[in-house]
């Protein structure tokens, strides 16, 4: 057969047509496809030269190549590895190409040295002046040969820790690494794999697996007929062995107590179509998900039954049980897996295919695997000799052998010589046997290794089209300088010493590991978390993502600690009330690193001086009040770190007024102005009562606001309004959302944070709380009646006869009960100075009736438990928060510029509310800072600097949490 360049030139050149045979031109396309789809193809096609008619092609190549040399080293780590990367029928090719093939002598390998000779290869031990070394899996550290190409499965890409000290030597010798399991084609499937045989030989085992284990249980079953995967010459072998085992079962040889056999195949890759592929030769139904439960309790015995499973039939997001298959590449920590419910109850045997990335749920852990161990009923029922199956789950192939991955208590994966284990969830122990309790484990890592050679004439397959451009280049020359194809260029780990820039965070997976290690020596990190109210549950579920750390969780409510710690794992419940039990919180306190406050704003320094104690320290989302600040001193001398407000209102408004404050300051402007308004409402659709409120979070902090005192700049003048409720009496209408209908009124003393802020320039400073119109208004009539007082009253403690809401108003208004109710809603209507619209809230709130008033310290904490059960979002009902800041800038050019920072978001109806997002994660994510180390001021710390602010502001949005900004600038 001519040559490509030889017939390409007769085409174009010679007058009469040239007609070549329909082997010749198949062999031409090829060669062309194949040279143009190669970055060095198009250069070697013009490197080829004809002189006088005569083809030089292959004098050319082997000049061009003459340095090109390549080797498959000898496999040599584990006894069972028969495999190479390539079969003698790619070598054949290669050295058709004019490449020198060198193969290390090995009398393990599957494929005969003979067959590598008659390919053209030279069987040879010293490999050193091959240019690439290639194998299948890593070769021992003292082999390998500095600057040097090599090409194999190094199992490093996760920073595995047995394989850490190959990569420093790879690093040290400066080699360059191809790792295989990283060629990927653009949308990031692999392109070289044994995926299908992996497989093939994982489906051949557990189905062995099973004929022993079910023998164990008392059972001989068609499937003791099939052996191991590498007893057999070839698939074919292992196929028909698998036919005749379907053929007994269509009999209806399979025993009837077992009831019928279910499979669930978990991806949707090589992995799981190979073992499909070897499950179709029995006598199989497929069927979806969620017809798994009838066919398990009502299938056909003469038959099995299998179902593959991919992502959207059971992973769900935590906050609204939704699965969005963008957001869940993105975000896969926000999300949960439901198998354990909704599948695994009705699987006899699992073939798990899909590896497991850091932040991504698992299949199946320890806890989901206990409660699964439940005995099975069968429709003929167990007699003598024909026992029942202790429980529906069976088998486990893990054929992805990922340890502590997708299959959490896959901790060590079985082997060839012993493939299978028993793991007992209550014990959570493996033994190595088919008897016993527990569940039947095979989790072989070379699985491919027991069909060797179909496995390697598969591999070589795919791998041949990238060898030669590996092959090509030199070990020691820089890897800019190499024209290598994405697929193949995206492979190299490390490369002239150093790792690649794609590949940098495997250094840094080392070293928290190495943290980690260090932290597990030491124990795991504790936290104490006070209060299981609204916004406890974002802050578990945050904190509960690292299962390095321990959450004890104290509060009053026992009813809303047991579904906590139902709900979240790693959690330990106390119930009690904090402040009644000194004693018993120092001792919590002292026994955990970090303690996060969730308590009302008045507790806190009661808290932080018993961490102040025992040098713990403490995260909370309140105001860092006077009280706290007179701690300071105390705090620093502990050598300690508080960090408060760190929530919404305070905490994301400093970070996002810091974030544009600190920008301008880079470009020179100075800051004249400043608003910021913030409110938690109830979604307009469900703002239905006089209040035009309902609760997310504490009751009593929403009721205290209102009569605090306020202090704020306008215009450069200092406005001071006193405490008592005269801070309802400054309310102005919130215009910004027109379609809203919002009102807002200062909050607190906005001045004190014009030096924290940097922005003694401003003539304007106000912070302030955002409410629907008419809250005001309402809140006004409470604070005449004397209901917003947080005194201590001692009528109403719980050990004292209960008072009702018609007697707690006859006294708050002055007149002898028990009073008829006209008398009393006319003495209350003139207190209310005859405001008609405040009477009607006071009536719809049940306050003038004879329900029993809630024990409590306070007539301000009675009424916050009071609204807390009267104004609750009902289900399917959900919050929003609004938050609007106004930063006015002058240019150094003199211009002006006003920045409008919005954050509006709302809750989920079936998961967190707006207000429990935006405080409680920003608290935890804080308190994970301090934990990890990356908060490490001593002190009392805000969030006004950009290495707090920078990072909350980024990990809030991957929660979420999104917020926009614009300008408007003037000349």
């Amino acid at each position: 057969m001519k040559c490509l360049v030889c017939v390409l030139q007769q085409m174009l050149e010679e007058t009469r047509t040239f007609v070549p045979t329909v082997s010749e031109l198949s062999m031409y396309l090829y060669c062309f496809i194949t040279l143009s789809l190669l970055p060095s193809g198009f250069t070697m096609l013009r490197a080829f030269s004809h002189t006088k008619g005569r083809c030089v092609l292959h004098h050319a190549k082997r000049w061009q190549h003459r340095k090109s040399v390549l080797a498959i080293r000898r496999e040599d780590v584990n006894a069972w590895e028969r495999r190479a990367p390539l079969a003698p029928k790619h070598v054949k090719e290669l050295t058709k190409m004019g490449y020198k093939v060198l193969v290390q002598p090995s009398n393990r390998r599957a494929i005969h040295e003979k067959e590598y000779i008659k390919a053209g290869a030279i069987i040879q031990e010293d490999i050193s002046e091959a240019s690439l070394i290639i194998g299948v899996k890593r070769p021992p550290e003292d082999k390998l040969i500095p600057k040097k190409n090599y090409a194999f499965f190094s199992h490093t890409i996760k920073a595995q820790e047995a394989n850490m000290p190959l990569l420093d030597e790879i690093l040290k010798q400066e080699i360059r690494l191809f790792d295989y399991e990283k060629m990927v084609d653009h949308k990031g499937m692999r392109v070289v794999a044994f995926g299908k045989w992996a497989g093939v030989a994982g489906m051949i085992n557990i189905l062995h697996g099973l004929g022993l284990r079910f023998l164990a249980l008392g059972h001989h079953t068609p499937f003791m007929h099939i052996g191991m995967a590498h007893n057999y010459r070839n698939s074919s072998q292992a196929v028909q062995a698998v036919r005749d085992a379907g053929y007994e079962i269509s009999l209806g040889l399979m025993p009837k107590s077992v009831g019928p056999l279910t499979f669930v195949f978990t991806g949707t890759g090589n992995v799981s179509k190979g073992a499909q592929e070897m499950f179709s030769a029995l006598p199989c139904e497929f069927v979806e998900p969620h017809e798994l439960k009838e066919v398990s309790r009502s299938g056909d015995l003469r038959k099995v039954y299998g179902t593959v499973l991919s992502r959207h039939h059971h992973l769900v997001r935590k906050r609204d049980g939704q699965y969005d298959p963008a957001d869940y590449d993105k975000h896969p920590e926000n999300y949960i897996s439901r198998f354990h419910i909704d599948v695994a109850p009705y699987t006899t045997c699992l073939i798990n295919g899909i590896y497991w990335e850091q932040n991504s749920p698992r299949l199946l852990s320890r806890q989901d695997t206990q409660k699964l161990l439940v005995p099975v009923k069968s429709a003929t029922g167990a007699r003598d000799g024909c026992p029942e199956l202790p429980h529906r789950l069976l088998a486990i192939c893990d054929i992805s052998a990922d340890t502590g991955g997708s299959i959490e208590f896959m901790t060590e994966c079985t082997t060839i010589d012993n493939p299978f284990c028993m793991y007992d969830a209550d014990q959570h122990i493996t033994h190595d046997s088919v008897e016993g309790s527990g569940i039947l484990m095979c989790s072989i890592d070379n699985l491919p290794a027991q069909l060797p050679i179909e496995a390697t004439e598969y591999f070589g397959d795919m791998l041949f089209p990238y060898i030669e451009e590996m092959l090509v280049s030199e070990g020691s020359e820089p890897l800019e300088k190499q024209n290598y194809s994405p697929v193949v260029r995206d492979a190299v780990i490390a490369s002239n010493g150093s790792l690649t820039p794609k590949y940098q965070y495997i250094q840094k997976l080392r070293e928290s590991r190495e943290q980690a290690q260090l932290l597990k020596m030491s124990g795991e990190k504790r936290v104490l978390l006070l209060g299981s109210g609204y916004v406890s549950g974002p802050v578990l579920e945050y904190l509960t993502r690292d299962s390095n750390i321990g959450i004890t969780v104290v509060s009053v409510m026992k009813e809303q600690l047991e579904q906590l710690t139902e709900k979240y794992r790693n959690v330990t419940p106390v119930h009690m009330d904090v402040l009644k039990h000194e004693e018993k919180l120092s001792s919590l306190v002292k026994n955990h690193d970090l303690v996060i406050s969730l308590l009302p704003y008045s507790a806190h320094p009661f808290v932080a001086k018993k961490c102040i104690d025992h040098k713990v320290n403490l995260v909370t989302a309140s105001y860092l009040t006077p009280a706290m600040k007179e701690l300071q001193e105390s705090v620093e001398a502990a050598g300690i770190t508080v960090v408060s407000e760190m929530g919404l209102d305070p905490g994301l408004d400093h970070m996002l007024a810091m974030e544009c404050i600190d920008k301008a300051k880079e470009v020179g402007a100075t800051v004249i102005s400043y608003t910021s308004f913030c409110g938690g409402l109830p979604a307009p659709e469900h703002s239905d009562n006089p209040l035009r409120y309902k609760f997310s979070w504490s009751p009593q902090g929403v009721l205290l606001n209102t009569v605090q005192s306020a202090t704020y700049l306008k215009d450069g003048e200092i406005i001071n309004i006193p405490a008592g409720g005269a801070l309802l009496d400054s309310v102005t209408p919130m215009d910004f959302f027109p379609g809203l209908n919002l009102e807002g009124f200062p909050n607190r003393d906005s001045t004190k944070y014009a030096e924290p802020y940097g922005i003694q320039t401003a003539r304007t400073l106000l912070r302030g709380t955002l409410r629907y119109k008419g809250y005001s208004r309402t809140m006004g009539g409470f604070v005449k009646l004397g209901l917003i007082n947080p005194d201590p009253y001692p009528l109403l403690s719980s050990t004292t006869p209960p008072l009702t809401w018609k007697e707690l108003m006859c006294k708050l208004v002055g007149i002898k009960s028990p009073a008829e109710h006209h008398v009393l809603k006319e003495a209350v209507f003139s207190k209310l100075d005859k405001d008609k619209s405040q009477l009607e809230a006071v009536e719809w709130l049940g306050l003038l009736g004879d329900e029993p008033v809630p024990a409590a310290d306070s007539i301000i904490g009675a009424l916050a438990k009071h609204m807390e059960m009267k104004l609750p979002f009902g289900t399917g009902e959900r919050d929003m928060i609004v938050m609007r800041s106004e930063i006015g800038l002058r240019h150094p050019s003199g211009h002006l510029e006003d920045k409008f920072i919005d954050l509006v978001v709302y809750g989920d109806n079936k998961g967190y509310s707006a207000m429990a997002k935006t405080v409680g994660y920003p608290a935890a994510i804080a308190a994970k800072m301090v934990l990890d180390g990356e908060i490490t001021a001593k002190g009392m710390v805000i969030p006004l600097t950009k290495n707090v602010y920078g990072p909350i502001l980024e990990r809030v949005r991957a929660e979420g949490i999104m917020y926009s900004t614009r300008s408007i600038i003037k000349q």
